[in-house]
């Protein structure tokens, strides 16, 4: 599975995470959503950098806690992954979770994107955090 992920770190330390088991829960969230891994890559930021992919990409102007570039093809799927470790814990801070289970969220709600499940329209916010708790009751 090793070839399947790329993780980056551009203008920040590179988190301290059990990459390998995160890479088995990736597989598995996956699999529950009847998708195969594709490559990924997830690249952590910082905030003026996930400003400027926003700005650049998307053109919205404001911060956010992951980017998903969505390159999936049927099941097999496939994205690049913006994540801004600033707005991370912030977030975290803000909703009262770990830096670590903040993190945990976030990584695996950019699969869940992938997946197909959104968290824009009506009730589409509910569905997600649904799905992110799942998925993370799988990492435990």
């Amino acid at each position: 599975m090793e070839n399947r992920f790329q993780w980056i770190n551009d203008g920040v330390e590179m988190p301290r995470l059990d990459f390998e088991k995160i890479e088995m829960w990736i597989n598995s969230v996956a699999k529950a959503h009847g998708r195969i891994l594709g490559p990924l890559s997830y690249i952590f930021c910082n905030d003026p950098k996930i400003i400027e992919v926003n700005r650049q990409f998307l053109n919205h102007d404001y911060y956010t806690d992951i980017i998903t570039f969505d390159y999936s093809r049927g099941k097999l799927i496939s994205g690049d992954m913006f994540i801004s470790l600033d707005t991370v814990a912030s977030n975290a801070e803000s909703v009262g979770a770990t830096y670590d289970l903040e993190l945990l969220r976030v990584i695996i709600h950019g699969i869940l994107h992938l997946c197909g499940i959104n968290d824009k329209g009506p009730g589409e916010r509910a569905i997600m955090e649904h799905e992110e708790n799942i998925a993370l009751d799988l990492y435990n």
